[in-house]
């Protein structure tokens, strides 16, 4: 049984004290989340680490949430900032920022067929979007995967609304460009 209070509601009862209104939210943004940290990251390992304190900042910080900041929000936030964390760490490092193309737990069970079809998709689209600058990426995740608004990847990130138009504008194209031949099915 899916709990029907909304997100900040389970947050504000999860700092009261309940701790199933914790698995309800955890249950909504585990895929999410996870999935955005993989495909930003393009690296199992880091997006599982970076996952694990994700969640444990959240807990952490249950007292100070306040219910006008937005859960849904709230959580990226902390998932964006722990990346930007993560990058600046490796260009402090030097170290190369491409990761394994490990797959994500997948959503659903299918027949081997379909397994097989969806990880060479999940396959297809890591690949295209470590090919996005890591702006261009940022940007598009937030949007496909926190589904922010623009205005509120504009403040995240810093800069204007035209900019992120802009960079959602190029990331979708390259996309679609780099995509295209996996999907069409043209015969000689």
């Amino acid at each position: 049984m899916t709990d029907s209070r909304s997100d900040d509601e389970l947050m504000l009862a999860y700092a009261r004290g309940d701790a199933r209104a914790f698995d309800a939210l955890y249950e909504r943004y585990r895929k999410p989340l996870y999935r955005y940290l993989f495909h930003s990251a393009r690296n199992r390992s880091v997006a599982d680490e970076l996952f694990q304190d994700v969640w444990t900042r959240i807990i952490d910080a249950r007292k100070r949430f306040r219910k006008d900041t937005g859960f849904k929000r709230y959580a990226f936030r902390i998932a964006h900032n722990r990346l930007v964390d993560h990058w600046r760490a490796l260009d402090r490092r030097r170290e190369d920022a491409d990761g394994s193309e490990a797959e994500p737990v997948s959503d659903r069970e299918d027949s081997p067929e379909a397994s097989v079809e969806q990880a060479q998709h999940r396959a297809e689209l890591t690949k295209a979007l470590g090919q996005l600058s890591r702006v261009q990426r940022e940007t598009f995740l937030l949007q496909q995967e926190a589904g922010l608004t623009l205005a509120e990847i504009a403040e995240r990130s810093g800069v204007g609304r035209e900019t992120v138009k802009s960079r959602l504008r190029y990331a979708t194209g390259k996309l679609r460009t780099l995509l295209r031949p996996a999907t069409s099915t043209s015969e000689p």
